[in-house]
């Protein structure tokens, strides 16, 4: 495992705490500082439209399901539409691991489809529990379902079949 992928994994999970620990401003200024670090020094050509789609892929899913009565926010911070911004800010931070950190893993579709769906409602549940948010009772299950999915068709369009790169030389 190369230093680049453990500065990924380590920046993901730092971005991680400080957006669900810390306010939106807090969670804003550690990723802008993430992923422009990220974009300088790591990044594959064109990365950027990785991070900006799972951005607006982060407000369709989770604010779809805020608005159908999922998540339950005690704090008023800054908002973009329906959803906190500290929560909005966790799919771009996501994004940037998956030609890196993760990328080993979209070798295993059933493995990848485990850990999405594992990995994703557990982060959901145990985010929830240290920011104050209240989840409906259907929330972990759908959110499981959701990173599922979405890990599934990572490893479709990521995985050897594919013939792309996974893991940077270095």
């Amino acid at each position: 495992m190369s230093w680049r992928v453990l500065v990924n994994l380590a920046g993901f999970q730092l971005g991680w705490l400080v957006c669900v620990l810390g306010s939106s401003l807090a969670g804003l200024l550690a990723t802008l500082v993430l992923l422009s670090a990220h974009l300088r020094w790591l990044a594959l050509p064109g990365e950027w439209r990785l991070l900006a789609g799972f951005a607006g892929l982060g407000l369709l899913v989770d604010g779809g399901l805020t608005l159908a009565g999922g998540f339950h926010f005690a704090d008023t911070g800054w908002h973009l539409g329906p959803l906190p911004l500290w929560l909005w800010l966790l799919w771009p931070l996501f994004a940037s691991t998956i030609r890196h950190g993760l990328a080993w893993l979209w070798r295993y579709p059933r493995l990848a489809m485990l850990g999405g769906a594992c990995g994703g409602a557990l982060s959901y549940f145990s985010g929830a529990r240290l920011a104050d948010v209240a989840l409906a009772p259907w929330l972990v299950p759908a959110e499981a379902v959701v990173w599922l999915l979405v890990c599934y068709a990572l490893a479709r369009h990521l995985g050897p079949a594919r013939g792309h790169p996974h893991e940077p030389q270095g």
